[in-house]
């Protein structure tokens, strides 16, 4: 059993020429007091929608833990959090009509029981200080045991992420390894514009840590204390010898914290998929396990059957579609790539990327960064690229990032 090489093949099987745009939106759904609602009260809705849709519903534990639908699947994060996952689709237009049905659906719904749909970065009862993410329940999947339980020992922040965050992902596809691997650098390399780009806060001065001065990216810090084995920007990307073959190194070494096999839920530690193969545990693999073990990575950016870009905040429908128009219009429009490509050509290793990241921490759009310029002038400088490479009709979309 070759475990490194199926995941190679796993990855190249995504190789595609196609211009998709996978969304997904995390959202709280809290009462008027800013409080998630409880798994028992979601997970009972989402049984109910579900059956209404006819869809079908994706059970945990034997909970009934999210639905999958036409255009989009539902999900839940481990407190509760609501996230909608959008079929790709090249068209923009048809990423806004999906998640219009959603919200049609379920903000009528979650207001008859007193409930709102929040899109913020972090909870903002936690953010303000009304409460600590101790005091909010992780609901009981087994998964989500094993995980707390790690992250208190691996580093600081687990309870922040976990119990009190919200994120807003995109994916792109790719056509081979070498457009695979520049795509990725270009991404890193913006990644520290995009955060601030899409941070969302409820208060321009809270910090995570009173006194760090960091009063901007909270959630990216809450990721990068986490783990240092699992999390910020992927290792090794900017060697010359960076690929497929690379990704699935790093992706069989990264301790797996916890494993489903049978149907049971166990914890695993500090075992790697490798480790897991040489004690006779794992004895097959299947795209189940593969898209397992790559999920226990949470780097910025991971590369699956698409490369899906993880650094941004919660936001409003209207600022996550203006952020899909950005991405497509640097990434899918080849000139433009190259462009970045060449601006940033002098940026080669993970830990100036970091250093960036810590700048804008403290110092948000006022930040400088690359050829000494602040991060709010390398922002307008990508949309300004990112309109190049777009529709006059996605332009339109460009003016809400």
């Amino acid at each position: 059993m070759n475990l490194g090489r199926e995941i190679v093949n796993y990855i190249r099987a995504g190789e595609s020429d196609g211009r998709g745009l996978g969304l997904e939106v995390e959202h709280f759904v809290v009462d008027g007091n800013g409080w998630p609602m409880g798994f028992d009260e979601i997970t009972a809705l989402i049984d109910e929608v579900a059956r209404d849709l006819g869809a079908r519903i994706a059970y945990t534990d034997g909970y009934p833990v999210g639905y999958f639908t036409d255009g989009y699947s539902v999900s839940l994060e481990p407190s509760c959090q609501f996230e909608i996952s959008i079929d790709p689709y090249s068209d923009i237009d048809e990423i806004r009509d999906t998640y219009n049905r959603f919200i049609a659906l379920w903000e009528p719904l979650l207001a008859k029981k007193g409930y709102s749909l929040v899109t913020k970065g972090n909870l903002p009862i936690v953010e303000l200080g009304q409460i600590t993410p101790d005091e909010i329940p992780l609901s009981p999947k087994k998964r989500y045991k094993y995980m707390d339980a790690y992250f208190k020992e691996s580093g600081k922040y687990g309870e922040y992420m976990m119990r009190a965050s919200t994120s807003v992902q995109v994916s792109i596809d790719f056509s081979s390894e070498e457009d695979m691997v520049r795509k990725l650098r270009v991404i890193q390399k913006i990644s520290p514009v995009l955060m601030i780009i899409m941070e969302n806060k409820s208060s321009e001065t809270s910090e995570l840590v009173k006194g760090s001065g960091k009063i901007h990216l909270h959630r990216t810090q809450e990721w990068d204390a986490l783990d240092p084995e699992r999390t910020g920007f992927f290792p090794g990307t900017f060697d010359e010898d960076f690929g497929y073959e690379s990704i699935a190194q790093t992706i069989i070494h990264t301790p797996l914290i916890l494993l489903t096999k049978d149907g049971e839920t166990k914890g695993v530690g500090h075992s790697n998929a490798l480790d897991l193969v040489e004690q006779g545990v794992l004895d097959e693999i299947n795209d189940k396990l593969i898209e397992h073990i790559i999920s226990m990575g949470f780097f910025h950016c991971r590369v699956k059957r698409f490369i899906e870009i993880r650094v941004a905040d919660s936001v409003s429908i209207d600022k996550a579609l203006g952020y899909v128009a950005l991405i497509k219009g640097l990434v899918y429009n080849y000139e433009s790539l190259l462009a970045l490509e060449e601006k940033l050509s002098g940026i080669s290793t993970e830990a100036e990327l970091q250093g960036v990241v810590e700048a804008i921490e403290r110092d948000g759009f006022e930040a400088k960064i690359y050829d000494g310029r602040t991060a709010y002038e390398w922002y307008k400088d990508l949309v300004e690229l990112a309109g190049e490479g777009l529709t006059e009709k996605d332009r339109e979309y460009l003016k809400n990032v």
